[in-house]
């Protein structure tokens, strides 16, 4: 009987993932769609802008910044952002703002912009809770 039980257990034991596993997401890269809406350029990121995954932010936004200087950063579908991604949006945003254009973020979730106001960044980037905001307020610049 104890045997049995040890072996009951042991199944169930396999069968339920461990705690520290349940609340995990699996790890997703960075994905960028872009959109253009005549003189702004939407990136919409979903995935993660950690170390590993940031260069692919800076390298497609290197793409877009001599031909769009009006740029948002849609940030709702981000699910983890570190300090390597901090420190990328902050050079693109220098770049950007050298080169005489701008960078706005949108809506991002409440960790990301949680994120955001602890580092201080909120208040060196101009952020909306919905990306048409951001669009009106750079049409509103170029006005």
């Amino acid at each position: 009987m104890n045997l049995m039980s040890e072996s009951l257990a042991c199944n169930l034991w396999q069968r339920v993932p461990p705690i520290w596993a349940q609340d995990k997401e699996p790890m997703q890269k960075l994905s960028l769609e872009i959109r253009v809406s005549d003189d702004v350029t939407v990136v919409y990121c979903r995935g993660r802008i950690v170390y590993d995954e940031a260069a692919t932010l800076s390298e497609k936004l290197a793409e877009l910044l001599p031909h769009s200087r009006q740029v948002v950063l849609e940030l709702s579908a981000v699910k983890m952002m570190d300090g390597a991604g901090l420190g990328e949006l902050v050079l693109l945003l220098m770049w950007a703002q050298a080169n005489q254009g701008t960078i706005m973020l949108a809506a991002p979730n409440p960790r990301v912009h949680e994120l955001l106001k602890l580092t201080r960044l909120a208040s060196v980037f101009e952020i909306h809770p919905r990306v048409e905001d951001a669009i009106l307020a750079l049409r509103g610049q170029l006005a």
